[in-house]
């Protein structure tokens, strides 16, 4: 037997020994895969399921002060038409110390700069709810114009409290609703920010009022 006899029988011999391993290896695999058959070879899934994060609602962002027609000094800056306020203190950096929005009343003061002339820890507001941190600054036809925030949080435009009328027994009875044609100056803002225009605004704090 020569030598290339030899070697094209070692070469075979090799070849059959590294398809017999290939074959035990492929038979292995179908093994584990009919013992589990929900495993899977794929890739991971990278759909939303797998991908989703967690969403955040973005902050809101107060109006910039106007520039023009509000006054100098500390003061309170309320907006008629943008239904905001600005707690402005020129010797801080920033000077807008707060702002926030507010719900007026059925009325609106006219523009124009006004004293703080009266405040109140707490009291019943024209709704008929207990209300806390009123700053009061001007009065018009009639009607009382001031700040205040619910003690339950409400936000909503202060209106007519109910009223009483003699029901049949003659038994005082409270209408629902209040008179819609009342005109209220209340300026709601929330606890929050009540506290805050309290605090920045005692007695004679001017409060300039804008269109």
């Amino acid at each position: 037997m020569g030598p290339g006899v030899v070697v094209t029988g070692l070469t075979l011999g090799a070849l059959a020994v590294v398809s017999l391993l290939a074959f035990q290896a492929n038979g292995a695999q179908d093994r584990a895969v009919a013992a589990d058959p929900g495993a899977s070879t794929s890739a991971p899934s990278t759909g939303p399921a797998a991908s989703a994060t967690p969403t955040t609602t973005p902050t809101p962002t107060a109006p910039a002060l106007p520039t023009a027609g509000t006054g100098t000094g500390l003061r309170v800056v309320y907006s008629v038409s943008g239904h905001y306020v600005w707690l402005i203190d020129p010797k801080k950096t920033p000077q807008v110390v707060a702002a926030f929005p507010v719900t007026p009343g059925t009325v609106e003061p006219a523009p124009g700069s006004y004293p703080v002339y009266s405040r109140t820890q707490s009291g019943t507001g024209t709704d008929g709810k207990q209300i806390e941190h009123v700053v009061r600054f001007a009065q018009q036809n009639g009607v009382v114009f001031g700040f205040s925030a619910a003690v339950d949080g409400a936000t909503g435009t202060p209106a007519a409290a109910p009223t009483a009328s003699a029901s049949a027994s003659g038994t005082p009875s409270a209408i629902g609703g209040g008179d819609s044609k009342a005109k209220t100056g209340g300026i709601r803002s929330s606890r929050a920010d009540g506290q805050l225009l309290w605090d920045f605004a005692p007695k004679d704090t001017k409060v300039v009022v804008i269109a």
